[in-house]
């Protein structure tokens, strides 16, 4: 078993990024709306964007999250988490293997991990991942590419068999978080719900809320 991050993984509502969930409103206004909700972890993922691009938009996040103490993490670029001095990286499963991650970031950065099944989930957490999403939970256009949800009786299996952290990610609504809670899901990620919301900081506090009551 690999070394973990020094840095605990402390936040449990995960904001991913995704320009084109905004309803033409500016990224980092959304973002900080969402932050000033109680958002305590953003994950840069833009996929689209150029390295010049994605570099400068997450330097910006870097300043952003500082002022509103939240973790930052950067999807997949570890040159450019490194470059602006993000608190990590996160994952995809095509992405460098979190062994290798965790060779160029050493013990001070935390790396995140994307999982859509059980066997994934293990294996990163045997290579070292502090943390992993895992999903699609339920039916979501953003995630159909991954196949099948794998659904809640998956996502309760994973969170009782590893010891690290596990997000729920993949239709997360203000709807289904109670659902999510009853079971006693304390953690989740979402992009639309908070990014689409008329008010992400209003939702964000509700989603704070409604996963403070986890059982």
């Amino acid at each position: 078993m690999s070394s973990r991050s020094l840095l605990p993984v402390d936040f449990n509502l995960y904001l991913i990024t995704g320009r084109e969930e905004c309803a033409g409103r500016e990224l980092l206004a959304v973002v900080e709306e969402a932050l000033s909700g109680g958002v305590k972890a953003v994950q840069l993922r833009e996929k689209s964007l150029s390295g010049g691009d994605y570099f400068d938009l997450a330097r910006k996040l870097r300043i952003l999250t500082t002022r509103y103490g939240a973790r930052l993490l950067i999807n997949d670029r570890v040159d450019i988490a490194l470059a602006v001095g993000a608190d990590g990286v996160h994952l995809p499963q095509a992405g460098i293997p979190v062994i290798v991650a965790r060779k160029l970031l050493g013990s001070g950065m935390l790396i995140g991990f994307s999982c859509h099944s059980l066997e994934a989930a293990h294996a990163a957490e045997f290579d070292g991942a502090d943390f992993v999403t895992f999903g699609p939970v339920y039916h979501t256009p953003s995630k159909a590419p991954y196949g099948d949800p794998v659904g809640l009786p998956s996502l309760l299996e994973a969170t009782r068999s590893l010891a690290i952290p596990v997000f729920a990610l993949g239709g997360i609504r203000r709807d289904r978080i109670p659902e999510l809670s009853a079971a006693g899901i304390k953690r989740i990620a979402c992009i639309s719900a908070l990014l689409a919301a008329p008010s992400p900081g209003d939702e964000a506090r509700l989603f704070t809320s409604l996963l403070g009551k986890a059982a």
